[in-house]
Order: structure tokens, then sequence, then C-alpha cells
């Protein structure tokens, strides 16, 4: 069976499912990785419910099928049943590795209990936390494994392209794979710096975290 990982990699490179309106449903890669994941045309989604509790609870809906897996209806059932929580909706997006020097100057944190590194383990493994004048970059292992970036920048450093410059170096600093970021859709400013830092938009997904 195809794993949720293997998706993702796909889709990194390019290969997304079948645009074919319909739903997949694939084991949570673990009981942290639960979570609604829409293409074009085709839903992945991750839990350890029953496929056919999922597709008769879509089925039951009455809206446009392509839109069902993120209809707010099938959301809060799904939720009821897992027990979890959701926050937003967000613009799945993935950046190819790139090679070269990040260009903002970077200091790792090995403090384990600066406070965007303890935020950053209750989602993510392996994290890795940098900093620069005005601003943090954050790598960590998160949904299904996949390189996940997030970054922070003060106010003070906004404006001047320095957004876009961490998650560019977010590219550079992976060591070879592609790294995966989720922006809530309504945050304009963060998208158009992934998109300028080469951040391509291949879905959205809606993650089911663990009360």
């Amino acid at each position: 069976m195809e794993t949720l990982r293997d998706i993702f990699d796909a889709a990194a490179g390019g290969v997304f499912p079948p645009p074919d309106g319909r739903t997949t449903v694939v084991p949570q890669p673990s009981y942290r990785d639960a979570g609604v994941f829409a293409f074009t045309a085709h839903t992945v989604i991750a839990t350890d419910e029953d496929p056919a509790w999922v597709h008769a609870t879509l089925a039951a809906l009455d809206c446009d099928a392509l839109a069902a897996t993120m209809n707010a209806r099938f959301l809060t059932a799904l939720l009821d049943r897992t027990g979890r929580r959701n926050d937003t909706i967000d613009v799945m997006t993935v950046g190819a590795p790139l090679p070269g020097v990040p260009e903002p100057p970077l200091e790792e944190i090995a403090d384990p209990g600066h406070p965007r590194v303890v935020s950053s383990r209750g989602r993510r493994d392996d994290v890795r936390v940098w900093r620069t004048e005005g601003g943090l970059l954050v790598l960590g292992r998160g949904v299904a494994g996949r390189l996940e970036v997030a970054v922070e920048v003060a106010e003070e450093g906004r404006h001047q392209g320095l957004g876009r410059a961490l998650v560019r170096a977010a590219r550079q600093l992976s060591g070879g794979e592609p790294v995966w970021a989720q922006v809530s859709a309504g945050n304009a400013r963060s998208l158009r710096a992934f998109q300028a830092a080469g951040y391509l938009p291949v879905g959205s997904e809606a993650l089911l975290s663990a009360r």
C-alpha cells in the first residue's frame, strides 16, 4: 500500500495523485500524524479510522463532491470521531533543495530550552533552529517525516526581504531533500515570501492534532 510519505515524495517531484475526484484513505504514519491533504481533484486522508466510515460520511454530505473533504461538516465529524482538534486549513507548499550558502548570516541555537525549540518539538522531530538579526529559522521532521520549515521575523525586520531570505536558506540547509511549509491561506505576506523563494503550492491540508 502506498504510504503518506510516498505520496508526499511523489508530489515534491511533481507527480500527484490522479485528478479523478476520489478520496484515498491511508493509515496514520504515527499517532501524531493525522490529517486531510487535498490535491487537485483528489484528497488523501491519513487516519486510523475505518475507511468505510470516511467514505460513507463524505457521501452523506449535500455538497460538491470535490469540496467534500474540506467541508466544515466533514471535518467536524472527523474531529468528533477521533477526539482531535484542528486550528486552520493551510496551503501546502514545497521547495526543491538548493546548493550554496545561505545569504543571511545564521547562528544555530543549541539551547533545548529556547521557546521556539520547545514549541516546535511539540509538532516536529529532529528540530534545528537558527537565528539571525531580526529573525529565526526552524527545520524539523513533521508529518510523515517530511522536512518542514517555519520562520519568524521580528516587526523591525519586516518589509526588507528577510522572510524570503530565510525560507530560501531552508532549501540550502535541507541536505538535498525537499522542504515543506504549511501557510495559512489568509497570510498573504507569508505566502508571497514562500513563492518568491521558489516554493510551489501543491494543495491544502488540515492537520488533526491530538488534544
